[in-house]
């Protein structure tokens, strides 16, 4: 009896070949794969931030994340960044992942602030002295540690960090004024650069993400505690509905220098921003142009933007648009009073360094 249960199980597996396979690799994915929890597989932090659970764009959009086309970005294997052609042959290759070329095909930010950085003869730091993406960031961030994370942002999620390079830093004027409450981000990022105006209903009715870039400035706001360098990006959704986001932002646009006093201290920007009403971009000479500079984020502000329909492939102002919903993603607060009332005052020079 047991010798023809045998024969009738390995008939079964000679007929339906991927039976088992799948049950392993279904019971493999659910345990022991930590890539399938990392976020370059999931790429949840669109989704998270996207979500009208979490105040985002949904909201308006009113379409659900798994409609859209970004939650196909992401690493769908190993073979994405690992696999060479050795011979005629597919083969593994640590090598071919470092290659910081590999990483800019899909972070498209970080490819766009690298071009800017060159024309303008201003290189981040850490590139012109030859290093690359893998210098900083670690496996663990590649290949996930077997935790679901919903964001890049979320404590635990990323090992980089400066301080892990730089463990003694010089406490000059500089980097004690601020006691402690200052990112070294927030006066280290020569700028960030972003997305504004990107236009929902072409992304959903075309599969095609248009958005009018911006760079030249950087955005301050609270994050775990510190004020650190922030970016914005603003959509127009089915029409006339605006929707406006900041959030923390690690631009690799780094200054060996950190900016002076008077680039956040008692500025025109900073007196803008404490009378409530701030021009991020608007139209001159037929192109739309963005505020240069040191830009708190504060709640409550009209942080005033130029809005456009997308028709025939053109851009189109919307005249009178809906005030924009306003969202703090990646666990990022807006500055308080306190915080704003310091910026407004005129810091003397810091002493000979």
């Amino acid at each position: 009896m047991k010798q023809r249960l045998f024969t009738i199980l390995i008939a079964i597996l000679l007929i339906f070949p991927t039976m088992c396979p799948k049950a392993a690799s279904e019971e493999i994915a659910a345990k022991d794969l930590f890539f399938l929890n990392s976020l370059h597989y999931t790429a949840k932090g669109m989704e998270h931030w996207y979500s009208k659970e979490n105040g985002g764009l949904e909201l308006l959009s009113g379409v659900p994340y798994s409609d859209l086309g970004c939650k196909n970005c992401h690493v769908p294997g190993c073979d994405r960044c690992h696999q060479v052609e050795i011979h005629g042959k597919a083969a593994y290759s640590t090598e071919a992942a470092k290659n910081e070329s590999m990483c800019l095909e899909c972070h498209g930010r970080e490819a766009m602030v690298r071009q800017i950085d060159r024309e303008a003869g201003q290189e981040d730091v850490h590139l012109s002295q030859g290093m690359e993406c893998m210098d900083c960031h670690s496996p663990r961030e590649m290949h996930g540690d077997g935790v679901d994370y919903k964001s890049f942002k979320e404590t635990g999620a990323m090992d980089t960090a400066c301080k892990n390079c730089h463990e003694h830093v010089t406490q000059t004027y500089s980097h004690t004024i601020h006691k402690g409450k200052l990112d070294c981000k927030s006066c280290h990022v020569r700028h960030v650069a972003s997305c504004t105006n990107c236009h929902f209903d072409t992304l959903v009715k075309k599969g095609k993400r248009v958005a009018i870039p911006a760079s030249g400035w950087v955005f301050l706001m609270n994050y775990k505690g510190k004020v650190t360098s922030a970016n914005m990006q603003n959509f127009v959704v089915g029409g006339d509905k605006t929707f406006l986001m900041f959030a923390p932002h690690m631009s690799h646009s780094i200054m060996k220098d950190g900016r002076r006093c008077d680039a956040c201290h008692g500025t025109d920007i900073a007196d803008q921003v404490r009378k409530g009403k701030v021009s991020l971009t608007w139209i001159e000479n037929g192109k739309v142009q963005n505020l240069k500079g040191v830009i708190p984020v504060v709640d409550g502000v009209d942080y005033n933007c130029i809005y456009q329909n997308r028709k025939d492939e053109k851009w189109v102002p919307i005249q009178h648009p809906a005030e924009p919903l306003r969202h703090y993603a990646a666990f990022g607060e807006p500055l308080s009073k306190t915080q704003m009332d310091s910026l407004v005052k005129h810091q003397a020079a810091p002493p000979q360094e």
